[in-house]
């Protein structure tokens, strides 16, 4: 795949940024097209691969086409753009620029550029593509950068015991100096609650001298909030306030304000907050996105609008913005305040991203208002986008909770052929639509139902028998498969109020 690019190592560009991989608090899964402002003129090919924020579209014909026809392209400014793709979450868009920009110079990769394709194998193929691809990486070439770069594809998949292994080898290798590595296994320990691990990793920190940089103190603070640990979490705040030498950002302030709310300590929580937005400077949309989500969690509705409304005196919102207030408000309940933003970002936003709607779509249809859910993709639709798997996932659902199947299985259809990498279908409502179909003795259409399936796993891949790919003689015998307690649990955490469908036969 992307093997035959690891050549001879030269010199890394002195501007590049290390390797990309670094603990660091993490953004709402959705790619984002607030990438940069226009550069000298409206026409950049920055501008017209910000645009192009649908992960499906390939950016491909975009760079051929501005090459072809005579435009300059610039190493640095391709690096850069990477950077920025990958910062909000577009990582196949910045894979694909990675993979371009080796072809078109010939280059041999450097440490650095080798991570970050790792990175972006492991995001957009998986963790086993990425394990391929660093077995082909040339000895001298493993790099401290690289050898961190697979450590965070592990402990992003919580790979507890391969993320572990990595570590000791790079113990072994002498390449184990900065706090870099350790803030990753610190956070992959506070993740899956390995506290002993957590403490002995500290520990080693402190015996070899490995100085506490203020990520390191955020990995902490931010354990101690996840247990909670409420007598931890405030004394290391305050040791942190108390340094003079340290910084204590709208950060700290928010990871205290989830913490006090996990514990039920509602009051603390809210000063917390109100500690975080004094200490917010500059543009800081981030900030004011976590605030939306805190307050919507805390069921204070003022509060979520009074920080939409400072927010959007920041300037001009991106996609990322108008995802949190519609998800908060929808925490909340306030449908028809959602709506009002949804209507908003339709009339301002200029590139589409069907996550934004799929919010609302998902709600109206685990509500039952199936027609405001048809309303909201037939406006998309009439504007040129094209539903994601997503968008029909979870409109099926809908119809099968409304009792609607027949609806149910002809959207589940769209569903299925949709393009939308590493989404996962609703198995319930997948198997309600074939048993929909089977019991009404439409056994043909199952069968072809079944087949537009690329493999039995969307129905078979978590039941407790264990099969994960099984050759069927029809689809019956698919479902017959299932197992029903496993259906109750995943239908739980899918929120759908009902198992079984009332036939309308």
């Amino acid at each position: 795949m992307m093997m035959k690019f690891l050549r001879a190592r030269t010199a890394p560009n002195p501007r590049s940024d290390n390797n990309g991989i670094g603990w660091g608090f993490k953004s709402v899964i959705l790619y984002s097209t607030q990438i940069l402002t226009s550069r000298n003129s409206k026409d950049s090919l920055f501008n017209r691969i910000s645009v192009a924020g649908d992960p499906r579209v390939s950016m491909l014909p975009i760079l051929d086409q501005w090459v072809e026809r005579g435009r300059n392209v610039d190493l640095y400014e391709i690096k850069t753009l990477i950077k920025h793709l990958r910062e909000y979450n577009r990582f196949n868009h910045a894979l694909q620029l990675s993979e371009w920009m080796a072809h078109r110079w010939n280059l041999a990769l450097s440490p650095g550029d080798i991570a970050v394709q790792l990175d972006l194998v492991s995001k957009v193929h998986g963790l086993e593509q990425a394990e391929k691809y660093f077995s082909n990486i040339p000895g001298p070439l493993k790099t401290f950068k690289v050898y961190g770069a697979l450590l965070n594809c592990y402990a992003s998949n919580k790979s507890l015991d391969k993320a572990e292994s990595i570590m000791q080898k790079m113990r072994e290798f002498g390449v184990l100096r900065k706090s870099l590595s350790y803030n990753v296994m610190l956070n992959l320990y506070s993740k899956m609650g390995k506290q002993e691990n957590f403490n002995a990793l500290i520990q080693e920190m402190e015996e070899k001298g490995i100085s506490c940089y203020p990520s390191t103190l955020y990995v902490r603070l931010n354990a101690y909030a996840a247990v909670p640990d409420i007598n931890g979490m405030e004394k290391l705040l305050s040791l942190m306030e108390a340094n003079h030498l340290f910084t204590v950002d709208w950060h700290a302030y928010i990871i205290a304000a989830n913490g006090y709310m996990k514990a039920g300590v509602t009051e603390k929580s809210l000063t917390m907050l109100k500690k975080s937005e004094q200490h917010i400077n500059g543009w800081t949309g981030f900030a004011y996105e976590m605030l939306l989500t805190l307050y919507a969690s805390l069921g204070d509705k003022d509060e979520v609008y009074r920080i939409w409304g400072l927010y959007k005196k920041l300037g001009k919102l991106y996609n990322r913005g108008y995802f949190r207030m519609i998800s908060s408000l929808i925490k909340l309940d306030d449908l028809d305040g959602a709506e009002n933003v949804l209507v908003e970002w339709e009339s301002v936003n200029t590139s589409f991203d069907f996550d934004i709607p799929n919010l609302l779509i998902n709600a109206y249809s685990r509500k039952g208002h199936l027609e405001k859910a048809e309303a909201c993709i037939s406006r998309a639709v009439e504007r040129g986008q094209r539903p994601t798997a997503g968008t029909w996932d979870r409109l099926a659902t809908g119809y099968y909770k409304d009792n609607q199947m027949a609806k149910a299985v002809e959207t589940m259809k769209k569903a299925i052929t949709a393009e939308q990498r590493g989404w996962k279908l609703n198995r319930v409502t997948l198997t309600a639509c074939v048993k929909y179909l089977t019991e009404n003795g439409e056994t043909e259409a199952a069968d072809e139902f079944c087949r537009l399936l690329p493999e039995s796993g969307h129905l078979l891949r978590r039941s407790k028998n264990k099969v994960n790919s099984v050759k069927h003689k029809t689809c019956a015998d698919i479902v017959n498969k299932i197992d029903g307690d496993d259906l109750q649990a995943e239908e739980n955490a899918h929120g759908v109020t009902e198992l079984k469908y009332q036939s309308s036969a």
